[in-house]
């Protein structure tokens, strides 16, 4: 699915580069990895390549697709319902681990939304930053610009 130097995103980790596909031996079976390095944190992460599809590693959406996202931060309506702080935190979690960056985007949208009408807490602004880096990120790539560039489109597309 993924050779060396391919990009790919891992969900809730984001955009990272396939640097190597070893194999290691656990628990009596040899098992083969991509080794990818994350761009933001230049964290190494080992996915299982046969599970890799199933974990949700992709490969980095497409300009077209790219439009999808700005859509969808344009949105005025937020699509979280009046439930407790809590229920939403897992929720946008889930989002955030889904690797759907559609999803990603509804985070960042929401609490964009949330934030008009009252300062977000701590938890809910490292959610916000969490969503905006992994948007930035991949949009920065998918359209070949800089990330200066896509966070001012970011910022166009939520006023």
């Amino acid at each position: 699915m993924f050779n060396i130097g391919d990009v790919a995103v891992y969900p809730a980790h984001g955009v990272g580069v396939i640097e190597a596909v070893e194999s290691k031996v656990i628990g009596g079976q040899e098992k083969t990895f991509y080794v990818m390095r994350i761009l933001e944190n230049n964290m190494t992460v080992l996915v299982p390549k046969d599970n890799a599809h199933k974990i949700g590693l992709r490969s980095v959406i497409s300009k077209d697709e790219a439009q999808k996202v700005y859509s969808i931060l344009k949105e005025k309506r937020p699509s979280l319902n009046h439930q407790t702080w809590n229920r939403r935190y897992r929720e946008y979690m889930e989002k955030l681990k889904s690797g759907s960056i559609y999803e990603v985007a509804e985070v960042l949208r929401d609490l964009h939304l949330v934030s008009l009408q009252k300062p977000l807490s701590f938890g809910e602004r490292k959610l916000f930053d969490t969503a905006h880096n992994l948007l930035v990120k991949e949009l920065s790539l998918a359209e070949g610009l800089k990330e200066e560039e896509v966070e001012r489109k970011i910022q166009e597309a939520l006023s």
